[in-house]
């Protein structure tokens, strides 16, 4: 539950931590990731997720409950049904010993205010590539059990990104998005970006070039998911482009990312991986980058630019016939 009070939302994220390190520890359970009667302990488990042992507690008091885990003669609980005679395992509580991704976090512990902000923007980007919708902030706010005012903070910060719009007394609205204006996106975008990567070509770290690449090598024929797809656009679009320092035209390259909300949710609903044209071409401006073909990078990324506003109409397309995804309820159609 998420609470304009402090003491609420202290006890909201402790819930929410709980919540995760229970199911996280579940699923690795039921999967069989974790061997019987391997032992778990308050300590380590929290060290492993970074948050107090309160949370850990009560988590192993679900899962115990569950008949997932057993108390025994030791300290803690192991993987094991009440009475069921095995062995205790005592192995170091790493990542890998429950199966876990080794780069992902495992609780969230960003503020309230934060994780509504995500959750609106989500909600909004997914809703405008399906049709016209107004959102009511008051049903926003007891949905996220947060103050009206909170919301609006959060849809104003979302307008600047072209979300949501709203008129002095009138509805917050988002979407549609059509194809006029993710043609006038990539418009403006294919303008400015090849003259802001010209400019910033010569103050690019090569480091930074090269882990850009090596992220490109390990995408093929993987399944990409909406952080994946963020990094690999900001790696070329934006991080490629800030030595140029004209922050008012990287502001505006900012606010004409909407085509990008359509290529994730492509992504998202038919679970495919990333085009092997695009890891290419984002690689041929990188590899021009490193040999000082500052010109030739530019004119590879004004030509990827083409290729990907033809790429996006088309995912549009399909998008357009298959079913709107559940949305919250503070979200209505209008068209």
């Amino acid at each position: 539950m998420l609470n304009d009070s402090d003491g609420t939302q202290t006890e909201a994220r402790a819930a929410a931590r709980y919540e995760v390190i229970r199911q996280v520890l579940q699923q690795a359970i039921v999967s069989q990731a974790v061997p019987d009667g391997l032992v778990l302990l308050e300590g380590p488990l929290a060290q492993l997720f970074g948050t107090s042992r309160v949370p850990v507690r009560r988590a192993l008091g679900l899962l115990h409950e569950q008949g997932l885990i057993a108390r025994f003669e030791g300290r803690g609980f192991i993987v094991a049904a009440d009475g069921q005679d095995v062995e205790p395992q005592r192995i170091a509580l790493t990542r890998s010993v429950l199966g876990l991704d080794q780069e992902r976090e495992l609780v969230d512990t960003r503020s309230a205010g934060e994780q509504v902000l995500e959750s609106l923007q989500q909600a909004l980007s997914t809703c405008m590539v399906f049709g016209h919708y107004q959102l009511n902030d008051g049903l926003a706010a007891e949905f996220y059990n947060i103050s009206r005012s909170s919301i609006r903070e959060s849809l104003m910060r979302l307008r600047d990104k072209g979300l949501v719009e709203k008129e002095p007394y009138a509805q917050w609205l988002s979407g549609p998005l059509t194809a006029r204006e993710i043609a006038d996106h990539y418009e403006i975008r294919a303008s400015l970006e090849p003259f802001a990567l010209r400019k910033a070509a010569p103050l690019i770290p090569q480091r930074q070039l090269l882990d850009n690449l090596q992220r490109l090598s390990l995408l093929k024929g993987q399944q990409i998911t909406a952080a994946t797809l963020e990094q690999v656009e900001d790696d070329l679009h934006f991080a490629c482009l800030q030595p140029a320092g004209n922050r008012p035209m990287l502001e505006m390259l900012r606010q004409s990312q909407s085509p990008l909300i359509v290529t994730r949710i492509f992504y998202e609903v038919l679970a495919l991986p990333l085009e092997q044209t695009v890891i290419d071409e984002h690689r041929l401006v990188y590899e021009m980058l490193l040999k000082g073909s500052w010109d030739l990078a530019a004119m590879s990324l004004r030509e990827h630019l083409e290729r990907a506003q033809a790429r996006t109409l088309q995912k549009l397309k399909v998008l357009s016939v298959l079913p709107v995804p559940q949305l919250p309820p503070y979200l209505h159609r209008l068209s």
